[in-house]
């Protein structure tokens, strides 16, 4: 079955969100600092930011039709705030294992934290072992996923994942960011998407718990859902943005 409405995948902290063989209309957007848009000054870069971002594009694309919109990781914070900035451009989200709370920032956070000439150092350190990094979230990687590992560690300056991280840690520290994203849950239905593996670390807040609109684990695989288990993952995404509006 065809989506009926546009669907917008956002990425998350590193690199891309691969959603291969997604029917439809559909954007998967590189966000400021990446891709297309990797010279962004990094002063320029934060979640409100690439809100204004998202925004900015799916008009582009879809003028002021209200799309669906599915956030992985940190792409999962942008999402949640996007629909609380702009609800009315927002169908429905899907919510894959996105920062809810600064437990959720680990990596980004560490990130953050670094001078210039330590993230270059950690970002060129990862780049020369892709397989290495991988390994951290996926047991036995396949060569396609390590092509992809390549492709997102090259996607990115490190000086993108500084501000990210900075970003991420002020969003999602301040004492207003659990009651706006409560607020998205009153206003639109939000789908959680965890991985098996990872579901144990993700850290869901009670409330997002009771009022979400349902809640998958996927299993055989860990925080990297839609490069481990591609098929299973589309199929959730697909089913959830297909069901009819209540």
């Amino acid at each position: 079955m065809i989506p009926p409405t546009p669907v917008v995948f956002i990425h998350g902290f590193i690199g891309t969100f691969d959603v291969r063989g997604w029917h439809g209309p559909h954007l998967c957007p590189s966000l400021l600092g990446y891709g297309a848009h990797r010279a962004t000054p990094p002063d320029a870069i934060s979640l409100a930011a690439q809100v204004a971002h998202v925004r900015q594009t799916v008009e582009m694309h879809f003028g002021m039709q209200p799309v669906d919109v599915v956030g992985h990781s940190v792409g999962g914070a942008i999402a949640m705030l996007f629909a609380h900035a702009h609800p009315e451009r927002v169908r429905r989200i899907v919510n894959v294992e996105g920062n809810f709370t600064l437990d959720d920032a680990f990596w980004s956070a560490s990130v953050g934290r670094m001078t210039p000439g330590e993230a270059d150092a950690m970002l060129d350190g990862l780049r020369a072992a892709p397989l290495d990094w991988l390994r951290g979230a996926i047991d036995h990687p396949t060569p396609g996923q390590l092509d992809d590992a390549r492709r997102w560690l090259a996607h990115q300056p490190a000086s993108t994942l500084r501000a990210m991280g900075h970003s991420v840690v002020d969003t999602t520290g301040d004492a207003g960011y659990l009651p706006a994203l409560a607020q998205v849950f009153e206003r639109h239905p939000v789908w959680l998407i965890a991985g098996e593996r990872s579901r144990a670390g993700w850290h869901v807040p009670a409330f997002a718990l009771a009022r979400c609109a349902g809640f998958d684990t996927i299993a055989g695989c860990g925080h990297l859902i839609a490069a481990e288990r591609p098929d299973a993952f589309r199929a959730a995404v697909a089913r959830i943005v297909c069901k009819p509006s209540a």
